[in-house]
C-alpha cells in the first residue's frame, strides 16, 4: 500500500535525531510511505526545506508559510519573501504551509498578538489565492475563527485542516466549504472520542493522512519523536473507525493526496 505523510516537519526531525535524511526517507519508503509533504514554520527555514526537498524530489514535495505559534517572530518583510519563493514556484513547492490560527496559549491571545496572527493569516490566504496553491491549515480552538477567513476569502485550491481535534459539526462546516480533514496519532488514542467520532462519519474523499512528525506522537510511542512511517498506525486506527475496506481507504486517501498536494 503507498500512503501520503501530507504534513511533516522532515528538517525538524533530521535535526532532532541528528539521523541522515537518507535513513529517514528510506524508512518511510520501507513502510509504503511513498511521498512526504514538509511544510515550513519559520522564514528562515524556507531554503533550507527547499534545498532538503530537492534531494530526493520523487518522494518530497513543499510547502512554505509562516506559523501562528511563532508569530511574535514573524515580520512583514517575511510576507514579501515567501511571495517572492511563491513566485518562482519551484517544481516540488505545491502549497501554501503551515499558516493559520492559535488560541490554545494565552499570550498569543492578547488583543495585539491575535489582530497580528489574523493580519498574517490573511496575507498567506491571499497569497495562495493568488499563487493558486492549497493551504494546509493549523487551527487549535479556534474553528470558528478560522472558518470565518476560509469562507470569505475564496483559495481556489482549497487545502486541507491538518491533525484536526474536534467534533462532527465542526468539520463538516470545513468540508462543506471543499476543505479536506488531516487524520493524525489523535485517532489512535481511545480517549478522543469526540474526534474518532468525527472522522468515522465524515465522507472518506474528505480526508487526508499525516503524521506531523516530529510531533503528534500515536500511541504507543508517546514521549519520542514521531516518525513518517507511523502513518501506519494512523491508517490502522482510521481502518478500524470505518466500514470501508482498508483498500478501498487507502486508495482513496491516496488519491484524495495526490491531487491536493502531488
Amino acid at each position: 500500500m503507498a500512503f501520503f505523510d501530507t504534513h511533516t516537519h522532515l528538517d525538524y526531525l533530521h535535526q532532532f535525531t541528528q539521523e541522515p535524511l537518507e535513513n529517514l526517507v528510506q524508512n518511510a519508503l520501507s513502510a509504503g510511505v511513498e511521498k512526504m509533504l514538509v511544510v515550513a514554520v519559520l522564514q528562515r527555514d524556507f531554503e533550507t526545506i527547499k534545498n532538503l526537498t530537492a534531494l530526493f524530489p520523487e518522494h518530497l514535495r513543499y510547502g512554505l508559510g509562516l506559523h501562528p505559534l511563532y508569530i511574535k517572530e514573524h515580520i512583514l518583510t517575511d510576507l514579501d519573501v515567501l511571495e517572492q519563493y511563491l513566485s518562482q514556484r519551484h517544481v516540488n513547492l505545491t502549497a501554501v504551509a503551515e499558516i493559520g490560527l492559535e488560541r490554545a496559549i494565552p499570550e498569543l491571545t492578547a488583543e495585539l498578538v491575535w489582530k497580528k496572527q489574523c493580519q498574517f493569516f490573511e496575507a498567506q490566504l491571499y497569497l495562495a489565492k493568488q499563487y493558486q496553491l492549497p493551504v494546509n491549515l493549523h487551527s487549535r480552538k479556534t474553528h470558528d475563527q478560522l472558518f470565518t477567513f476560509l469562507k470569505r476569502i475564496d483559495v481556489a485550491q482549497k487545502g486541507v485542516v491538518h491533525g484536526f481535534a474536534g467534533s462532527y459539526d465542526q468539520a463538516k462546516r470545513f468540508v462543506d466549504l471543499g476543505y479536506k480533514i488531516g487524520v493524525g496519532g489523535t485517532i489512535t488514542y481511545e480517549r478522543a472520542n469526540k474526534t474518532r467520532q468525527a472522522i468515522s462519519k465524515l465522507p472518506l474523499d474528505a480526508l487526508l493522512l499525516e503524521t506531523d512528525s516530529p510531533d503528534m506522537p500515536v500511541f504507543g510511542f508517546q514521549g519520542q519523536p514521531n516518525r513518517p512511517e507511523r502513518i501506519t498506525n494512523v491508517f490502522q486506527a482510521l481502518c478500524e473507525l470505518r466500514t470501508e475496506s482498508p483498500e478501498q481507504i487507502q486508495e482513496t486517501i491516496w488519491h484524495n493526496s495526490i491531487d491536493l498536494f502531488g
